[in-house]
């Protein structure tokens, strides 16, 4: 009897043990679990910048994660790859942070750039300085992609530059 009380507790522990470890252990979230926005954050316009937020929903049945700096690309109206450099808003004082999606739930990301303020090398006068971006292709961290509308289409100036913050659970 006392041996099978201590294989039932054995057992039991080991249990517990691993529901633990699953709960820590969710996989980063691949494109096909994700769905996203990408829109201009009223009244954040200002000495030549703008700010965008970027939300990324978890769309499946399990719980994934997201961390650190979004990356992709930003996308012409057709789909044709533009000039884009993901910058971190703040370098050298970003901490990541793993956020854990649940199903249903979204993480954010904020983006600051100019849509009208050209940077080295670019038209200067007349025309925009980079083309209209429609969409940003967000790298999913598990592998694969999401191509996001970008609300409303604008130029990214400086070749492209996007300064980011790092993922959180709050839209900034």
């Amino acid at each position: 009897m006392t041996r099978l009380l201590a294989l039932a507790l054995v057992v039991l522990a080991a249990a517990g043990a691993a529901t633990c470890a699953g709960a820590r252990g969710d996989a980063a979230c691949t494109g096909a679990q994700l769905e996203g926005t990408f829109n201009v954050v009223h009244g954040s316009a200002g000495a030549g910048n703008i700010s965008y937020t970027l939300g990324l929903q978890n769309v499946s049945s399990r719980t994934c994660t997201v961390t650190g700096l979004p990356q992709g690309r930003l996308l012409g109206k057709t789909g044709k790859a533009l000039p884009t450099h993901v910058r971190a808003a703040s370098p050298g004082l970003l901490t990541a942070i793993l956020v854990r999606l649940r199903p249903g739930k979204t993480a954010y990301a904020s983006a600051r750039f100019s849509p009208d303020v050209p940077g080295p090398g670019e038209p200067a006068a007349g025309t925009k300085c980079e083309p209209t971006a429609w969409w940003f292709r967000v790298l999913a961290p598990g592998g694969g992609r999401i191509k996001v509308k970008v609300g409303p289409p604008t130029p990214v100036c400086e070749h492209g530059q996007l300064l980011f913050s790092g993922y959180g659970q709050n839209a900034r």
